[in-house]
Order: structure tokens, then C-alpha cells, then sequence
């Protein structure tokens, strides 16, 4: 994929949503620093969605739904924080955002494997998941897109030497 691909868009941090809401898919292997970047730019703005968070729901798929339907219909941004691998997950999602008027924006956390283990391995309790999980997101996953309907999409990339997430200096 081409940075041509991408939207102009070179800063970290969404730009102030014109629709009363807005909608944030985070996008990445295990590891790649989604939470932590979420924690860093958009926990005092946007709903946290996750489905580590929903342990004992049966149905996640559908009550994330529900979650951020509410949460837009009420006004309310929302960000989602799973991997979202592919344009086929995330499909739902960009549409729900355009159902709700709000602007949507994929924000994608580039990283390879090796780096993503090595996070991972740092990891403590639910947090870290088995090396499996990682190597088998990594072949699902493709990179987000302006052609998927995002108004935007905001490249994290990794900063050098930093094992255990999120970049250094923020």
C-alpha cells in the first residue's frame, strides 16, 4: 500500500469533528500501542469501546454495536479498540458512524510481529495475549483506507526503542 493511499494527513491526532460526533476505529496488531495511544489522545473526549472489556458477553460483535450506536446517538465519540483487521470488519463500523452523521476515522498503528511479541511479552494479566494471537492477526490484517469511506486516516507510526507501547514523549 502507497502512501497515496492515505489521507494527506500527517498529524497524530484527529482533527476537531465537524458532526456533533465522531467516530475513532483504532487499527492494529496486539501490542501495536492502540490503548495506550487512545489513553494518551482521546481518553478525555471518546468513549472507550473494547472488546477486552466485554470478558463474559456472548454476543461482542452486537453489543459493541449497541454501545456505540447509543453512544452517537447521544452525541458522544467514540473510539473502538481492537485490532479491526480488515475492511470487512470495519465496514460495519464506518457504516453505523454515517448512519449516526458522525465523522469516522481509522487511525492505524503499523508494526511487525517481532515488535508486537516483544510488547506483548512486557504485558501483564488479560492484557497479554499468546504469541499465536499476534502471528494470526498479522496475515488477516490489511491496512485501512480512504476507499473503505473514512474521512481520514492518521498513520501512528512506531517510535525507536520503545518495547512497552505507546511512544516516547507523550
Amino acid at each position: 500500500m502507497t502512501n497515496s493511499d492515505y489521507d494527506r494527513s500527517t498529524q497524530h491526532e484527529p482533527e476537531a469533528a465537524e458532526a456533533p460526533a465522531a467516530l475513532v476505529v483504532l487499527v492494529g496488531l496486539p501490542a501495536s500501542g492502540k490503548t495506550t495511544w487512545y489513553r494518551n489522545h482521546l481518553a478525555t473526549t471518546h468513549l472507550h469501546v473494547s472488546k477486552d472489556e466485554m470478558p463474559n458477553v456472548r454476543q461482542k460483535d452486537q453489543s459493541r454495536r449497541a454501545l456505540i450506536a447509543a453512544a452517537l446517538a447521544q452525541g458522544r465519540s467514540v473510539a473502538v479498540d481492537n485490532t479491526n483487521a480488515t475492511p470487512t470488519i470495519r465496514a460495519p463500523l464506518v457504516r453505523l458512524a454515517r448512519e449516526h452523521g458522525a465523522r469516522v476515522t481509522a487511525v492505524y498503528f503499523p508494526i511487525d510481529t517481532r515488535t508486537a511479541v516483544a510488547r506483548n511479552r512486557v504485558r501483564e494479566g488479560r492484557s497479554r495475549v499468546p504469541s499465536v494471537a499476534i502471528f494470526t492477526a498479522a496475515k488477516k490484517l490489511v491496512a485501512p483506507s480512504i476507499d473503505e469511506g473514512f474521512d481520514q486516516v492518521i498513520v501512528v507510526p512506531l517510535a525507536p526503542k520503545d518495547p512497552e507501547g505507546g511512544t516516547k514523549g507523550e
